[in-house]
């Protein structure tokens, strides 16, 4: 099974890309930046990558105008099926 998967931890940044949003609509861009961020790194298309819940209470935590500046995941990819999963990682 361990050779069927890759799995790596990143770190996205958020705050550069996320100055030019209104702020009324920050956690919504913020989300699909590490969609498009994991997109990038893992060579995989958008439809592919499933964002675990716990990412989207990491974004909103603090609300939609101020989600955090960088965010620490951990990115499994399958490649067997072609899926690419985003959680957060176990300390």
């Amino acid at each position: 099974m361990a050779e069927d998967t890759e799995e790596r931890i990143m770190i996205v940044p958020l705050r550069k890309l996320l100055l030019s949003t209104p702020r009324t609509r920050k956690a919504h861009r913020a989300n699909r930046v590490i969609k498009s961020h994991v997109a990038h790194h893992m060579k995989a298309k958008l439809d592919d990558i499933w964002l675990d819940t716990h990412i989207n209470e990491a974004v909103w935590k603090r609300g939609i105008e101020n989600p955090p500046a960088r965010l620490r995941i951990k990115v499994v990819r399958f490649k067997d099926q072609d899926l690419v999963e985003v959680s957060i990682p176990e300390e």
